[in-house]
């Protein structure tokens, strides 16, 4: 079963109110925050040995991971929005005629 079968309900609904390619990654900042959050569960009982109140090291590397695709993904969704916002600009505007 793929990802798209498994969140179909989900990719429709954002994928018709967002547009295909900003509600699939709405789905997958929805898979990463899911992820983050039982990374971070996980992290509560694995700590460091060395520092008892951070989760081991290799949860960090995953939460930081996980964390950086998130930014990436939000950015190139206001990304797209600022160039949906300027088409609709531009295309708002009424053309001038030479005079």
């Amino acid at each position: 079963m793929t990802i798209f079968d498994e969140r179909r309900a989900d990719l429709e609904k954002y994928e018709f109110m967002m547009g295909v390619e900003r509600g699939r990654l709405a789905v997958a900042l929805d898979l990463l925050t899911d992820s983050l959050i039982l990374t971070g569960q996980h992290g509560v009982y694995c700590v460091s040995n060395r520092n008892p109140s951070q989760p081991r090291l290799d949860l960090q590397a995953v939460l930081s991971g996980i964390n950086g695709a998130k930014e990436l993904i939000q950015s190139v969704m206001a990304n797209l929005e600022a160039i949906r916002r300027e088409q609709e600009t531009s295309s708002a505007k009424p053309p001038t005629s030479p005079q």
